[in-house]
């Protein structure tokens, strides 16, 4: 086959399309390309999410408007199936690739699952296939490991027999439909013809800009996006210590610094959780380690870790002002996923929070709206305890109860790690309220 080939294939929706990875990209991304009227193949490791989508159920159980809804419909249409059999994916004309590319302990990129992938794919490549990777990878590893794995397992000359691009993801939980749909993307291809095939085929189901590149320019805008994000976050956090030494608001002094033109300070808050933002600054780090000395990237990762301690640090002293030991404080924490209304939980600032505070008080009770194993009753949950941390800005928490919370309160604190209570109507309730960037 072609790239000609390929492009009427994509033109008459014919072309057979793959997805290695069917998480929180990958599916909706399978979904999605199967509304567009392409026959979708999902391939994944973890059998009991393949029942599940292969029975129209979503396993992904946050608020994500429209995803069920859709899973099920394209399901039942006949037009995506999943399967962890990689051997059906001799006869499809494209792949997209979406699987994790975490870093370890020491922030290098840990990329077994991707070798794995393109491992397995290799063995079953045919001429003429697309590849395209839309996980987010340091730069350069598309030209290290992924297109040295498919060329030794298959046998083909990339770029001649087959073709690969890397066209990474922008998506966020809670808006994994909108953002695929209306989020612009970076079309990287081999060759300058790959990557206007792949506009091609993006066009389908993306309704906003499609810009051509090469593929480390594909690479490098990812991880520069997230880590420039990281840094932004970084300041404000910086900030709102600094508020808090003060004895001001930094939520004020946000919104007055953003009056500015050209201004767009970050929100602060109680940690940077999720897949992207803590290890994307990594991999666009290791690029050039051992070339460039880095120090705002690496300071900026540390000034956001720290943020969960720091949260810990305003309930241990909330409780000490109360005159209520540590050793004998029960601690309620609201939120458990790292974002709000989502289920999802890599690098959950809580964790990190409890890591703090679990060996300091006598107990720690959690409670999520959205994580199964914390989907208590939120007022038993809160019963007793002296004092609640607020961690993720759930719409469950939206309109708290404080005159309840206060009665059900041993000790009436209330930590707020997001700036999502208004300090004033807490206090009034009669809780003793203390925040991120908040001071007095």
């Amino acid at each position: 086959m072609t790239n000609n080939n390929l492009h009427a294939r994509i033109q008459n929706k014919s072309a057979k399309v793959a997805i290695i990875g069917l998480g929180y990209v990958g599916l909706p991304v399978a979904c999605i390309f199967a509304e567009a009227g392409f026959d979708v193949l999902g391939v994944d490791v973890n059998t009991a999410r393949i029942e599940k989508i292969n029975a129209g159920q979503s396993p992904i159980e946050g608020d994500e408007p429209g995803l069920a809804e859709l899973l099920a419909t394209v399901v039942a249409a006949g037009k995506l199936r999943a399967t962890a059999d990689y051997a059906t994916l001799a006869d499809v004309d494209i792949v997209l690739v979406a699987v994790d590319t975490p870093v370890d302990d020491n922030n290098q990129p840990r990329y077994v699952a991707l070798k794995g992938a393109m491992t397995d794919l290799g063995r079953v490549i045919t001429p003429g296939t697309l590849v395209v990777v839309e996980s987010t990878i340091a730069p350069g590893t598309m030209g290290t490991v992924v297109r040295p794995i498919l060329e030794a397992q298959s046998g083909l000359k990339a770029n001649r027999d087959f073709y690969i691009g890397a066209c990474p993801e922008r998506v966020m939980p809670g808006k994994l439909l909108a953002n695929l749909r209306r989020m612009s993307r970076v079309c990287g291809g081999g060759t300058p013809e790959t990557a206007q095939l792949m506009v091609e085929f993006y066009r389908n189901v993306v309704q906003a800009e499609l810009d051509t590149a090469d593929i480390i320019t594909a690479e490098l805008v990812k991880t520069t996006e997230n880590a420039y994000r990281d840094v932004q976050i970084a300041f404000a956090n910086e900030v709102a210590k600094i508020c808090e030494i003060n004895g001001a608001d930094v939520w004020k002094v946000r919104a007055l610094v953003n009056k500015s033109p050209g201004r767009n300070m970050h929100q602060p808050g109680a940690g940077v959780g999720g897949h992207c933002i803590p290890k994307d600054p990594w991999l666009l780090a290791y690029s050039a380690q051992d070339h460039v000395p880095l120090h705002l990237i690496p300071a900026a990762r540390a000034v956001n870790e720290s943020m969960p301690g720091h949260v810990a640090e305003l309930t241990l002293r909330a409780l000490k002002n109360a005159s209520v030991r540590a050793s004998k404080a029960k601690i309620a924490v609201l939120g458990y996923a790292y974002l709000e209304n989502s289920d999802d939980t890599r690098h959950s600032p809580t964790v990190a929070l409890m890591a703090h505070l679990q060996n300091m008080v006598t107990e720690l009770r959690i409670h999520d709206p959205w994580v199964k194993p914390y989907r208590t009753d939120l007022w038993k949950t809160v019963s007793g305890c002296d004092a609640v941390v607020l961690m993720v800005k759930h719409d469950a928490y939206r309109n708290l109860d404080f005159a309840r919370l206060k009665a059900l309160l041993r000790t009436p604190i209330l930590v707020d790690g997001r700036g999502f209570f208004d300090p004033q109507t807490v206090i009034s309730a009669g809780l003793i309220y203390h925040g991120v960037g908040r001071g007095g």
